[in-house]
């Protein structure tokens, strides 16, 4: 016997639940730069059939500089399990509750987009606790591209 656990193989040790988390608190998530390659796998996971998303052409003879991204396509780099969050709360988490976005400026390919979230709501319960978290997408320039919100259900730190 090695004294291996498999239930102490974690990202985070330290497990954390809804009474851990503070207003303002951040999560940076990894940037990305938009290729053809993301913009194709994309089309071919939403089955989206749109050329303003496909063709370069169409898109540069109404004037856009490339392929511009479509919104779930912007929004999905804003998945907290693309960051530490869901590796912290892997002990509390009860659900997804919801999330929703604004699309304020267009992506196109080349762009580099820079996710974050940050807590903006913590609403005890009495066994749970909605943890609010704003979510923003800032493009290379510095201009917020999406502006959103997601919220989940904790668990409490037990008794």
């Amino acid at each position: 016997m090695t004294g291996f656990d498999p239930a102490a193989h974690r990202m985070v040790p330290q497990q954390r639940w809804f009474e851990d988390f503070t207003l303002g608190e951040r999560f940076i998530l990894p940037s990305r730069t938009m290729t053809e390659a993301i913009f194709l796998a994309f089309q071919a996971a939403s089955g989206d059939n749109h050329p303003v998303h496909y063709d370069v052409e169409y898109c540069r003879a109404r004037g856009m500089p490339h392929m511009l991204a479509h919104g779930f396509q912007v929004a999905i780099q804003t998945a907290a399990g693309a960051g530490m969050f869901p590796h912290m709360v892997e002990e509390s988490l009860k659900g997804f509750l919801d999330q929703s976005s604004r699309f304020l400026h267009p992506v196109f390919v080349g762009d580099t987009l820079y996710p974050a979230l940050e807590v903006d709501e913590i609403t005890p319960q009495r066994t749970t606790g909605v943890l609010g978290l704003r979510s923003t997408v800032h493009n290379q320039a510095g201009a917020v591209v999406m502006d959103g919100r997601q919220r989940y259900l904790l668990r409490r730190r037990p008794a």
